[in-house]
């Protein structure tokens, strides 16, 4: 089993991709994140769900738990609001890290050893300079545990 036997077409964004329209693709589509493209159509990074999520949570909240308990529901939907005004880049990760990209040739193995080692659902396959697609977390599993 390789990579190209796991593969799906997987849509992209930018990094000036509304966050907004980020979340909204990952909720319609419901995919555990996203791959962020260059102006080549290449991927640059992988943004998890989590990550656009916690553009929408206070840092506070992040921090301490206990404080999202004590703000009412309106107050947190006005949290959702802020990510109108922002993009995919402010999601991105500061530090530079190992991308999770591969090429079809990847190994079952390999795949959830790149996805473990840089924590993500889903890798981008790559092949020839062209993004082919990616294999997610839940592909692989399905795979591996139906053997």
């Amino acid at each position: 089993m390789r990579a190209r036997d796991l593969l799906a077409d997987f849509p992209t964004v930018t990094p000036d991709t509304p966050v907004i329209e980020a979340a909204r693709l990952l909720a319609d589509q419901d995919l555990p994140g996203l791959i962020v493209v260059d102006e080549r159509g290449l991927p640059a990074s992988i943004l998890p769900g989590t990550q656009v999520l916690r553009l929408a949570v206070p840092g506070y909240c992040q921090d301490d738990p206990a404080l999202a308990r004590v703000i009412d529901e309106a107050h947190a939907d006005e949290f959702l609001r802020t990510l109108a005004d922002r993009t995919v880049r402010a999601a991105l990760p500061k530090t530079e890290r190992e991308l999770p990209i591969t090429d079809p040739d990847a190994t079952v193995l390999e795949l959830a050893a790149l996805m473990a080692r840089t924590h993500s659902p889903l890798v981008a396959v790559v092949e020839d300079d062209r993004l082919l697609g990616a294999v997610t977390l839940q592909a692989l599993l399905d795979r591996v545990l139906a053997s």
